[in-house]
């Protein structure tokens, strides 16, 4: 059965997209059928996964606003390994329009993914870094939601206005999403303020807090410019191989 999942933080520069990234071509490459859907206005799933989001003949602003079908505006990418569903600065487009319906304007996500979703293992989300209402259009879509969050102060901070969206969400329009999973990113064990994060995490969030961390690394950072997952760029590397660690983990969890 196939798991949506959303990786939204309103909190930007955390590495929600870069583990969006790199967590379909991990599941890729452990022969789980992925969809990619890039919600961000600024594009940058669609560009680490090697296509040029200025050169898109649809996106998926169309399917949101039901001009096209999410199956006529996929496309392959064979190098990162999975499907995408490409977005732009068009987006912000979508965002107004949403605003100015009066009935369903949640709900467009889900019903364009509606077509496609069994065609896959798992959906990957890559929501903006705010709660607007596409972020709002991807929770509502999403069996569950992945955190990616910096140890750092101001990050627990936002955490707090996350989780109450997740929780207004839940109440009101998708009663079935739950928190899969919160997500250490930029992880560096050698920084006291990072263990004194990681344990305030663990003694609140308990089991939600995943084991596998992802670790600051100049081949994560590198990646994107070339138009591909670290897992393909530099598939030996640290930051490789804890995307790897991530992708197993959620299998087991979620039984992926």
């Amino acid at each position: 059965m196939t798991k949506i999942i959303a990786l939204t933080n309103q909190k930007g520069g955390v590495g929600k997209t870069t583990s969006a990234v790199n967590l379909a071509a991990s599941l890729a490459a452990l022969d789980r059928r992925v969809l990619l859907v890039d919600l961000d206005p600024q594009g940058h799933a669609t560009m680490g996964s090697g296509v040029d989001k200025h050169e898109l003949d649809g996106s998926v602003l169309d399917v949101i606003l039901g001009d096209r079908k999410s199956s006529e505006v996929i496309l392959d990418c064979p190098e990162a390994g999975y499907a995408l569903l490409p977005g732009n600065g068009d987006l912000t487009a979508a965002e107004v329009e949403l605003l100015e319906r009066q009935d369903g304007r949640e709900r467009c996500l889900v019903d364009a993914l509606r077509e496609v979703a069994a065609e896959y293992d798992v959906v990957l989300i890559d929501c903006p870094p705010s709660l607007n209402m596409l972020t709002v259009n991807g929770l509502t879509a999403a069996d569950g939601v992945l955190i990616p969050l910096q140890c750092e102060f101001y990050a627990l901070e936002g955490l707090s206005a996350l989780l109450d969206t997740v929780e207004q969400i839940k109440d009101s329009v998708n009663p079935q999403l739950e928190i899969f999973g919160i997500l250490r990113t930029m992880y560096d064990n050698r920084n006291s303020l990072t263990r004194d994060v990681s344990k305030q995490l663990r003694d609140y969030f308990g089991d939600a807090l995943l084991k596998a961390t992802i670790p600051r690394n100049v081949r994560v950072a590198e990646a994107p410019s070339h138009g591909l997952p670290v897992t393909k760029y530099a598939r030996f590397s640290r930051g490789s191989q804890a995307h790897r660690v991530l992708a197993k983990e959620l299998i087991r969890r979620l039984s992926l």
